[in-house]
């Protein structure tokens, strides 16, 4: 019942055409809150249809019916309508753009998909999920944040080591290059990763030091000891928020922390300035810039970022309090998208990288990087439902029993499991086969 609702929900869509501009675009805005009131009246709060559907559960009744964040279009036409036309600018727009970066597997996937509201991009346990630079626009009230989420940085090595495109390289520094701000993520989980910023990160943020950045340690609901956090902020900022002394406040009505920069160095009573050495500063002049570049593998941390936040992106704790401080980050200027684009990407890439997932999280070893996605069809259905037919072509012919599984199970769970999530992105019902075949070499 609830996938006809969708599609009548679909098919009631207005097509506005704007004559000055020659171009047809799709119009939503009141799509989304007939979606959420139907899922909040008809399978009530608790319902995992309202979780597919992006209904957040635990807000109250009256926030229920807000809208939610739009859906990304399944499309390719009305998508490429709506990048060619004009923003639908608001009276005093702002806008926002940042560069999620980090070492593989630290969750800038996951952290985008929670910030937007909706899984665009593909999250997996495995390393080098994320292949090249994606973006994801955020639109609320006058503000437009441009989410810049990147591939896990690695050095030339083992790029080369591991056949890696040249996006793992490049992407990431070029969107740091196009960013307002920089957002650092670390997988304080990891007892490596929190150890040190990831060399190639410390290289960015030192070639780049003129663009503000803020430091996320993400994945704290792993840590057992959480007073070792304090630690990790001292080594990873160097002792200096805001170039000034890093001080862990704790509220007194719970147990959070917080980092934020004391009285200027050298102005706290009794302490003497400390030393340029000591503070890590990076001394000015062109020789001494070189000489500091070369000492940055014997560098722990960055002693220049603004803020420092601590969340888990997967349970989405304390998102939302990161979220509202990057919107009041944003400066006036022109939008760049219209307000109904959720992410540039093009549905079929989508598509293609939430299988991909799949496939990483469900098949050992090097298996799913030597899979080639086919699409065969992709079409919209009588009743406005999403009918994708994929073949998936394996080098080995072992891999394809492996992949298929016992009597089809895998390939069944992988190809459910993908629906699902391309529902929750498309907002729409969506019917996806999977076949596998051999590819011979």
């Amino acid at each position: 019942m609830w996938c006809a609702v969708l599609r009548s929900v679909r098919a009631t869509r207005v097509l506005a055409e704007r004559t000055a501009a020659g171009s047809v675009i799709l119009l939503r805005k009141r799509e989304h809150q007939r979606i959420n009131r139907f899922a909040a009246c008809l399978y009530a709060r608790d319902s995992a249809i309202g979780t597919l559907l992006g209904v957040n559960q635990h807000f109250p009744d009256n926030e229920l019916l807000s809208p939610q964040a739009p859906a990304a279009s399944f499309n390719k036409a009305d998508q490429d309508s709506l990048l060619k036309h004009a923003p639908d600018q608001p009276e005093n727009p702002k806008v926002l753009k940042l560069a999620i970066i980090g070492a593989p597997n630290a969750g800038k996937s996951t952290l985008s998909n929670q910030l937007l509201g909706r899984k665009l991009f593909p999250v997996s346990s495995k390393v080098h999920t994320t292949r090249c630079r994606a973006q994801g626009i955020l639109t609320e009230g006058d503000t437009q944040m441009i989410l810049l989420d990147t591939p896990g940085m690695v050095n030339s090595v083992r790029a080369n080591r591991h056949n890696l495109e040249k996006t793992f390289q490049t992407d990431p520094w070029e969107s740091v290059k196009l960013a307002d701000v920089v957002l650092v993520l670390v997988d304080v989980s990891d007892k490596w990763m929190k150890r040190f910023l990831h060399p190639e990160v410390l290289k960015c943020l030192f070639k780049n030091s003129h663009i503000p950045s803020i430091l996320v340690l993400n994945k704290v609901d792993l840590v057992k000891e959480k007073n070792n956090l304090l630690e990790v902020i001292g080594r990873l900022t160097e002792g200096l928020v805001k170039g000034r002394k890093a001080v862990i406040k704790t509220s007194k009505k719970s147990s959070d922390k917080s980092v934020q920069p004391d009285l200027p160095i050298g102005e706290e009573e009794g302490v003497p300035p400390l030393k340029k050495e000591e503070t890590g500063e990076i001394l000015e002049g062109h020789s001494q810039q070189r000489n500091a570049y070369k000492d940055l593998k014997n560098r722990t941390g960055w002693p220049h970022f603004q803020e420092v936040f601590m969340l888990s992106a997967l349970q989405g704790e304390e998102v939302e309090t990161l979220k509202k401080y990057l919107m009041t980050l944003a400066k006036p200027g022109e939008w760049e998208y219209h307000s109904e684009i959720v992410t540039t990407q093009p549905p079929e890439e989508i598509c293609n990288n939430i299988i991909r997932e799949k496939l990483l999280e469900y098949l050992p070893q090097e298996i799913p990087y030597n899979i080639k996605q086919v699409n065969d069809l992709w079409e919209e259905g009588s009743g406005g439902e999403l009918v994708i037919k994929q073949t998936l072509l394996v080098s080995k012919e072992n891999h394809v029993k492996i992949l298929i599984g016992p009597s089809g199970e895998l390939i069944n769970k992988i190809a459910k499991e993908a629906g699902c999530d391309l529902m929750n992105a498309f907002l729409c019902d969506v019917r996806l086969q999977l076949a596998v075949k051999h590819r011979k070499r």
